[in-house]
């Protein structure tokens, strides 16, 4: 729960997410091509993860209305969590500094968390790749269940 005091007066329902298992995924930007292959990997196993009882999150800091572009373009099934001021994200911790063209600049770092309902974290993935993490926390998921 430490991670989610303090928000109630935002739009992310914490009496919903209380009560459910979740996968909650950092990524850097909607519409960047390892951005765009997480999504979509996590979109191909949606089906799986909600068999075995998990909601799927997705969270950067891009606005809603870039977030509704990017679900509709590419067909995500989940809902994807907007966090222009970074609130959630530094919290989590998954603000980084990064080295982008020689210069240092802050930036998210790709993470991801499972949660059991009430809040509790089973098990954290960072700094990862984008391509085949999907499966990986499945996996996870599929060994600790």
């Amino acid at each position: 729960m430490q991670y989610f005091e303090e928000i109630s007066d935002k739009t992310l329902d914490l009496g919903k997410l209380s009560n459910q298992n979740f996968v909650l995924y950092f990524y850097p930007k909607d519409n960047t091509s390892g951005c765009t292959l997480e999504a979509l990997e996590f979109s191909e196993l949606y089906h799986e993860f909600v068999a075995l009882g998990y909601h799927i999150y997705g969270i950067s800091k891009d606005t809603v209305g870039s977030h509704l572009k990017f679900k509709e373009k590419n067909n995500i099934p989940f809902e994807l969590i907007s966090d222009p001021e970074r609130v959630l994200l530094n919290r989590f911790e998954v603000v980084k500094e990064k080295k982008m063209y020689g210069k240092v600049v802050k930036g998210t770092e790709r993470s991801t968390f499972i949660f059991k309902k009430d809040f509790e974290l089973i098990k954290s993935f960072r700094n990862v790749k984008a391509q085949g993490h999907a499966k990986e926390v499945l996996e996870y998921i599929k060994e600790n269940s």
